[in-house]
């Protein structure tokens, strides 16, 4: 096995001992590179954002912004990271990092390094400036119509907070940029192999990280280590070690496992890799199934779905997770997997209690797969302080197939209403059979309020959330009833 060592700006660095619960970021900033900055410990601010090179999906190589914080530093071993001082020098500024200079984006500077890493990942992102000729008929397409006239998403800057200078001249540096020059080198590197995952083992402090080589191997280890840690994203993983000073003896990174990283549609289902990033599902899925395409922008930051899975938000077993709801509503079936074989189990029975499930500690889960064809009728609704980057109190995925103006099937999931996800069945049958029609949606709304057992916390009151949970399906039937609006 290799020494342990990482690509860091062009460079070989070797990892040395680094402890196995050591972040990304605190091994950078160890290093000399100070440049990102922890904020939060948690992923919510991206004073820590990097860059990494990561599997494409219309190229060989993307540059992925991640929360340095968050993740493993023993997990970049082989990888290749970028941070905001090798983008450019005060000798040669990047194309990112003069916009944000001349346009006035920095300020303290505390934030700046992070904004600089995201912002310099859309623009080397596959198809920006080609989207940003179509001018404004580019922008009319995205769910809050924010691209500006170079194609430039500012939504890809949502887990990146500025607190002193505003966001107006940051948006100006974002939209003043053009398309990267023929002889850059991080838009040449695009066309190129992504780095291959390496397996590692490093062990310190009476701890281990272990990346397997396969799913075989990790298998094996899950055998000998029922209590290991798995971890794809890290985003829950960081949190632990950062804010509650957790140690997990053994650390198992199963992100980068091919058989976990599948994606396939067929006439009977879709299969969605456990490991495959929220952003990768969404690329691959574009748009194909419409309840997640609403689900994913209301899911923390782009930052954080850019490391987060599908797989890890189950396997937390959160009561408050986005996807859970919206997979409930889509009758989702979770694919288990051990040395013994697979299982297939509805995520409606997934769920056992709180942060508990029927997974055993041999099993890992290796997909999501959802069934076809779909429901008509389907909807997200999130209620949370913020409208991005935010935890729910309450989510609410709907599912109903509506025929003739008759609900012939109704798929509600709620999350943050009780101790697990759960399908609010009551609801779901008092709509069954029923007229799409106002009476009707108003009493099984009252019915909806009464499902779950909702608690008071800081984030809302339990009749805040009761009351939230009737609100969102009326807002349903008024929204799939009302007129819709003939363009000019």
């Amino acid at each position: 096995m290799e020494s342990p060592s990482v690509t860091v700006n062009g460079r070989t660095v070797p990892l040395g001992a680094v402890a196995p619960h050591t972040s990304a970021l605190d091994w950078l900033r160890g290093v000399g590179l100070t440049g990102a900055k922890e904020g939060c410990a948690e992923g919510e601010c991206g004073a820590c954002s990097v860059l990494l090179a990561r599997p494409g999906i219309s190229t060989p190589t993307e540059w992925t912004p991640l929360n340095a914080c968050l993740m493993p530093a023993a997990s970049l071993d082989g990888q290749e990271v970028v941070t905001a001082e090798g983008l450019g020098s005060a000798e040669d500024l990047h194309p990112v990092q003069r916009e944000m200079a001349v346009r006035g984006g920095s300020q303290c500077g505390y934030c700046t390094p992070g904004f600089v890493c995201s912002m310099a990942a859309e623009y080397y992102r596959p198809g920006r400036c080609a989207r940003g000729d179509q001018g404004a008929a580019a922008r009319e397409d995205h769910h809050d119509g924010e691209h500006g006239p170079n194609g430039f998403d500012l939504h890809a800057l949502s887990g990146n907070l500025c607190r002193c200078t505003g966001y107006r001249p940051i948006r100006d540096a974002a939209y003043a940029l053009g398309a990267p020059d023929q002889d850059d080198r991080y838009a040449a590197r695009t066309h190129e192999a992504p780095p291959a995952p390496r397996a590692t083992r490093v062990a310190r402090e009476d701890a281990e990280f272990a990346r397997p080589g396969d799913l075989e191997e990790t298998f094996a280890l899950l055998a000998d280590r029922p209590d290991a840690a798995l971890v794809a994203g890290s985003t829950d993983w960081g949190v632990e070690v950062n804010l509650r000073g957790t140690r997990a003896a053994l650390t198992v990174a199963i992100d980068r496992l091919p058989e976990l990283r599948t994606f396939e549609v067929t006439d009977e289902h879709v299969e969605i890799g456990a490991a495959l990033s929220l952003t990768e599902v969404e690329r691959r899925l574009d748009g194909r199934v419409p309840l997640l395409a609403q689900m994913f922008p209301q899911f923390a930051s782009r930052l954080i779905r850019n490391g987060a899975t599908v797989g890890g938000n189950l396997g937390t077993g959160s009561p408050i997770g986005d996807t859970p709801p919206a997979l409930l509503a889509l009758d989702a079936v979770v694919v288990l997997a051990s040395a013994d074989g697979e299982r297939e189990v509805p995520l409606a029975d997934y769920f056992t209690g709180y942060r508990q499930t029927v997974r055993r500690a041999d099993e890992l889960i290796r997909a999501v797969r959802l069934p076809l064809p779909l429901a008509g009728l389907t909807a997200f609704h999130k209620i949370a302080k913020r409208r991005f980057d935010d935890i729910s109190s309450v989510a609410v995925g709907f599912a109903l197939d509506v025929e003739d103006g008759v609900v012939r099937r109704a798929r509600i999931g709620l999350g943050g209403v009780a101790a697990t996800p759960i399908r609010a069945l009551r609801t779901e049958e008092a709509l069954t059979g029923q007229p799409w029609r106002e009476d009707v949606v108003r009493r099984a709304a009252e019915v909806l309020t009464q499902e779950g057992t909702p608690l008071d916390d800081h984030r809302a009151s339990a009749a805040y959330r009761s009351a939230m949970l009737g609100q969102s399906l009326l807002k349903l039937h008024a929204e799939s009833t009302s007129p819709q609006e003939v363009p000019a």
